[in-house]
Parts: structure tokens; C-alpha cells; sequence
């Protein structure tokens, strides 16, 4: 994958100057909804547009897109505002579709990155196709299946891919939809740096309130671009409403980012810096989700008469984490110091 690079991913006629931006709804609801966000969204020089056909859902029985009577919807945003038109394809099936409706960019979402006959089929049905896909990380966070993807893609005789950063799924309580886990797609552009990475902060953040801050860490990463969900009423979306923001709020998050020198160097302290900040959220997230499992404790222990402190195991943990931590060359005393806090603090959660 040595040739890839950010030019063959843009599109004749887009300005090859970061970001990119891919916008649009969440889901094409209706021809009247398509179009009325496309011409807002050509109304702020948004190029490419963005829908969702077919939408996997978790569960069943939500709305699932409407298939394939859409794409006749994005052919007309193409013909009346010029802008290229982008959707989701998940099957064979799907990728047959939209090439003969003319899709100028496919994506794949992250619930098929994450199995590796989708992709493959995917793969199989784009052979021999010159178009730009761009390849969502998986929902778990496995750098080698993501990259997996993508090689997967490229073996089919793609050149013009890229991929997409949407956070990664977890089951605990966060501030996050899905975890941003930064130093995963860091790690990307260090092993690949010429693969263009573009930030989905709509899936990342869950949030509207969160879509302007997550942009602009995007871009304090050198990331190539973004695709951002816009509604122009986000409030009535048809799925993922609280995530969707207005063609006006987006072109004011737009206009206030800062672009920095793209110039980066695995020495470079801001990147550094950015993994340390991405580290430290995951050890706090721990850290609460540990706090949880210590409340839980104590309630069985109120319930079955047991004494909060249990001095043995108090010691045994300390001697096991230090031991632990000698094998990932982290200081004995450090650890101890540590985890000395942590059961204080446990033990003051079980109260």
C-alpha cells in the first residue's frame, strides 16, 4: 500500500487543502429531506454530500433506511447542485446498486469492517471498479482488522482508499458514544503514513455538542478530513437525531477550526502530547468502571454481614500488581504507591 497518498482519494474539482469534508443526514428519509440538506449544504460549499440507503441497526425493528428507492434521490442532488454524492454499502448487493446509480464514494460501515468475509465480498464485487472507498475502523478496537480491511479493498485493485475514524464501541459508561482511543489511528498513520485518515466525530461524540471539539482534535492530529451528519432538522431525524447538527452549525464549527502546519514527526511533542491525553481518559474510564465494581462489593457485603476491609486480600493485591508492573518495567514502589490510593479509595466506595 506503498502509493497510496492523500491526492488519489480527492475527487477532480475538491480543493486538495484539509479538510475534506464529506456532510449530510444520518439516513435518507425522504426525496424533500435529501435535497433540502443538500442545497443547504452546497449553500456552504460542502462538496461531497452524504446519506445513509441502507442502515444497519442494532437491533431490529428501527429504521433500516429505504434501500435502494433512494439513490434516484442522491442522482438528483448530483444533477441540481453538483456536489458528489457518498453512501454506505455493506453487501454485494449494495455495492451493485450504487455503482449503477452513479455513487462517486463508498464507505464501509464499522459493523462490517469488523468480519472479514463482508469485506471480502465487498472486495469481490469492486473488482476492477477505479472509485474512492473509505473503510470505517472496525467497532472493537483491533488496529490488525482495520488494517485488514483495508488491505482486503486494496487486493481487490483499489487505489483511491482511505479510512475513517469513528470511535470504538464500549460497554460501559462514558462521555463518549464511542471511544475515541486516539492512539489507534495514530498508530495508523505511522505504520501507513500516506493513508488518508478522516475523523467521523457525529459517531465518536453521539452528541451535537461534542461534534466542534472532536473536529478540531481531528485536525490537531493531521487528520485529512472529516464527515460530519447534518440534518436541517436534526431534532425530527429519523435515526441518530441527538448526533446531527444544522448546515449553519456546521459551517460555523468550520470556520472556527484551526489548521495547523500538517508537518508532523513521531517527535513532534502536540502528538506526543495528544496520545498521553487519549492514555489518561482510557486510565480514568477504568478507574470509574473499577469504583463501580468496588460499590457493588460493598453491597454484598452489607448484605451478607461482611467486614469492609479485608486485610489479605489488601495484601495480596499489592504484592500481585507490583509484580505485575515489574513485568511491564514500571517501578515496584510506584505501583504499590498507587494502588495504595486506589484501595483507599475502593474502600471509601464501600462504605
Amino acid at each position: 500500500m506503498d502509493n497510496l497518498d492523500l491526492q488519489s482519494i480527492l475527487l477532480p474539482g475538491v480543493e486538495a487543502k484539509r479538510p475534506m469534508v464529506i456532510a449530510g443526514p444520518c439516513s435518507a428519509e425522504t426525496e424533500e429531506q435529501v435535497m433540502s440538506a443538500a442545497r443547504a449544504l452546497a449553500a456552504k460549499e460542502i462538496k461531497i454530500f452524504r446519506a445513509g440507503i441502507w442502515k444497519p441497526r442494532t437491533k431490529p425493528g428501527g429504521f433500516e433506511g429505504v434501500g435502494s428507492a433512494g439513490l434516484p434521490w442522491l442522482k438528483r442532488v448530483k444533477a441540481e447542485t453538483g456536489m458528489y454524492v457518498s453512501t454506505e454499502v455493506a453487501t454485494r448487493d449494495h455495492v451493485f446498486e450504487a455503482l449503477k446509480a452513479g455513487i462517486d464514494i463508498l464507505w464501509i460501515g464499522a459493523r462490517t469492517s469488523a468480519n472479514p468475509f463482508a469485506v471480502q465480498e465487498i472486495a469481490d464485487a469492486l473488482q476492477g471498479v477505479d472509485m474512492p472507498v473509505l473503510i470505517k475502523n472496525p467497532v472493537n478496537p483491533d488496529i490488525e482488522l482495520w488494517i485488514g480491511a483495508v488491505e482486503r479493498i486494496y487486493g481487490a485493485g483499489l487505489r483511491r482508499i482511505g479510512v475513517i475514524h469513528r470511535g470504538f464501541s464500549s460497554y460501559d459508561k462514558k462521555m463518549y458514544r464511542n471511544l475515541p482511543l486516539w492512539h489507534i489511528p495514530i498508530e495508523l498513520r505511522r505504520r501507513y503514513p500516506n493513508l488518508p485518515i478522516l475523523c467521523d466525530p457525529s459517531h465518536i461524540g453521539g452528541k451535537r455538542e461534542l461534534v466542534a471539539p472532536l473536529c478540531q482534535q481531528a485536525m490537531d492530529l493531521n487528520f485529512n478530513g472529516l464527515i460530519v451528519e447534518s440534518h436541517c432538522n436534526p431534532d425530527d431525524a429519523w435515526s441518530d437525531a441527538s448526533q446531527q447538527i444544522t448546515p449553519d452549525v456546521l459551517d460555523y464549527v468550520l470556520n472556527l477550526l484551526v489548521i495547523r502546519d500538517a508537518t508532523q514527526t513521531t517527535e513532534n511533542l502536540k502528538e506526543l502530547r495528544h496520545q498521553i491525553d487519549a492514555v489518561d481518559e482510557g486510565l480514568l474510564e477504568l478507574l470509574a468502571k473499577r469504583m463501580r465494581i468496588s460499590r457493588e462489593i460493598g453491597i454484598y457485603k452489607k448484605e451478607h454481614n461482611i467486614p469492609v476491609l479485608q486485610t489479605s486480600r489488601y495484601g495480596e493485591i499489592l504484592d500481585n500488581r507490583a509484580k505485575m508492573g515489574a513485568a511491564m518495567d514500571l517501578n515496584v514502589d510506584f505501583v504499590k504507591k498507587i494502588y495504595s490510593e486506589i484501595h483507599e479509595e475502593s474502600v471509601r466506595q464501600q462504605m
